[in-house]
């Protein structure tokens, strides 16, 4: 069981039968009101309106990297290139003495103080200080210092009684960089944007984000689960091929952090507004919040840790050394790439500790064995997601790979046994997926752009329950209080969707509760 931070209580003073609408979209956080099926289009027209800033970005945030793109006239979509001309961006802030680095130019610095560079921001979001995720982080990141925030009781960076920082302030700094790279790079002002976060956000982790945004000074014109963003960028480019025949797809995101599997009917649909309409529909999700890449790249760096010690270089442990661990880290982030092509490589880090030089050669079987259980887990989020869609696998047409971690052959390997496909679908870009498809809805939700329409249908990944107190008259005639729960929309219930609860035997002032019910799987 899995019980999620999600409440709102509601307190009502009418002393009469009560009917509360409640919905979903509100309580999913998704930050824009519809009245209506959100219609999403695909193909940009040159009707543009004239407004003061046409230009509207999306920031794909990943747990480890970012990918920025804009749209505006003449150029229909784009991903923005960083000062680096790079097409992503590390997730990394490196704060020191009046000093603000962010990238590659803050990951520079993590190799000589690591205690000034803040990064994997995303596991924090939303967080109680006695969250195990905090734990997590404290042990990946033995040189920063987590402090409780009293007042609000999640978790502060803190060096200092005057360097405390909220993972929410901090991913506002990153937010406002991505701007300032989409500004660069669209030679335009730019205040709208479409922000991706895991299907798996609780409300609390969405609601940071929006803080964030806020703080950067950018208005959110949705918040978007990054795998809907990634099946509408495979649909918008394959209207074509979506006919009145269901087509059901899985898309299995392994990236940095984390993991998710979707699976998504296409078809077309007939509409009172619009007529016959592409529509994609969310049938089941699955994830793993902890399996991802950069677990892999963990296991890498003690490895290299370890045999540096048998080397018996210096007297000291390396595994002591914060700046040590960091270039042990970057160096094993190379490795795992290197390995996922090479079935051997030499790693090497110059004046790793003491100024003595380190040098290893690791295999692609020691890399294996090292995650050995790691990879066990790949098909969880398959099984979890096929289901809560009810579904079997011979009704998935193609299991479609998106993130970096994918790359990684093992995973790969496992993945397609436990699919039972003749081959993986490598059709997309792994990358830049979910930015694409971010940016697309930035310009449907944009008054500057028309586009031709393409129907979504999104699922709520947990279930939501009101649970409220009500008195009850015994045999005896005395009477007593009942705690009662009621399942408002179950698990990968369509939203938006309206639901009307009446309360009808209440003459007194109540209060009743809304929250995440009890996620049980079933794998």
């Amino acid at each position: 069981m899995n019980k999620l931070f999600l409440q709102h209580t509601y307190h009502v003073t009418r002393k009469a039968a009560v009917s509360i609408l409640i919905s979903v979209s509100v309580l999913r956080c998704v930050q824009v009101t519809m009245r209506r099926k959100l219609t999403l289009w695909a193909r940009f027209c040159l009707v543009l309106a004239l407004l003061p800033s046409q230009t509207v970005m999306s920031v794909d945030l990943g747990s480890e990297w970012m990918k920025v793109a804009i749209v505006k006239p003449g150029v229909p979509m784009e991903i923005a290139l960083n000062k680096e001309s790079r097409r992503k961006t590390p997730i990394a802030v490196c704060l020191k003495e009046n000093e603000r680095l962010f990238g590659d130019s803050a990951l520079g610095v993590s190799v000589k103080n690591p205690k000034f560079v803040y990064r994997h921001l995303q596991s924090l979001l939303g967080k109680k200080h006695d969250n195990p995720q905090v734990a997590v982080y404290r042990k990946r990141f033995p040189e920063h210092h987590l402090v409780k925030d009293e007042s609000r009781g999640t978790v502060l960076f803190s060096n200092s009684e005057e360097m405390q920082y909220s993972p929410e302030e901090l991913l506002g700094m990153v937010l406002n960089y991505s701007r300032g790279l989409a500004q660069d790079f669209a030679e335009q002002p730019i205040k709208d944007a479409v922000i991706t976060v895991p299907a798996f956000f609780n409300q609390a982790e969405r609601r940071a984000v929006l803080q964030a945004a806020q703080m950067a000074g950018v208005k959110v014109l949705q918040l978007i689960n990054d795998n809907m963003a990634v099946a509408l960028n495979y649909g918008v480019f394959r209207r074509k091929d979506i006919n009145s025949t269901a087509q059901n797809m899985m898309f299995y995101d392994m990236g940095s952090g984390s993991t998710t599997a979707t699976i998504v009917t296409y078809q077309t649909v007939k509409t009172k507004e619009s007529g016959s309409q592409p529509q994609l529909q969310i049938r089941g999700v699955g994830f793993d919040r902890s399996l991802g890449g950069f677990e892999m790249e963990l296991r890498l760096r003690d490895h290299l840790a370890k045999l540096f010690n048998e080397q018996k270089k210096t007297k000291k442990d390396v595994r002591e050394n914060h700046r040590a661990m960091s270039k042990l880290l970057k160096e094993a982030q190379r490795l795992k790439t290197v390995l996922s092509a090479n079935a051997e490589f030499m790693a090497q880090v110059e004046g790793l500790l003491d100024d003595m030089d380190f040098k290893a050669k690791v295999t692609r079987v020691e890399f294996e064995t090292l995650c050995a259980d790691l990879f066990e887990r790949v098909p969880g989020p398959v099984e979890e997601a096929l289901s809560s869609a009810e579904m079997f696998l011979d009704e998935i047409e193609q299991v479609i790979l998106v993130g970096g971690s994918t790359r990684v052959p093992k995973v790969q390997e496992v993945l397609l046994k436990a699919v039972g496909k003749e081959e993986l679908g490598k059709n997309i870009n792994a990358d830049e997926a979910a930015a694409m498809g971010a940016v697309y809805q930035a310009a449907a939700l944009s008054k500057a752009f028309k586009v031709k329409p393409f129907l979504v249908r999104e699922a709520t990944v947990f279930p939501i329950q009101v649970e409220f107190t009500r008195e009850m008259e015994e045999e005896d005639g005395s009477r007593s209080l009942k705690h009662n729960k009621r399942i408002l929309f179950q698990r990968m219930a369509p939203y938006p969707q309206r639901k009307v609860i009446t309360f009808n035997r209440y003459t007194d002032d109540f209060a009743f509760y809304i929250n995440y019910g009890d996620l049980i799987l079933k794998h």
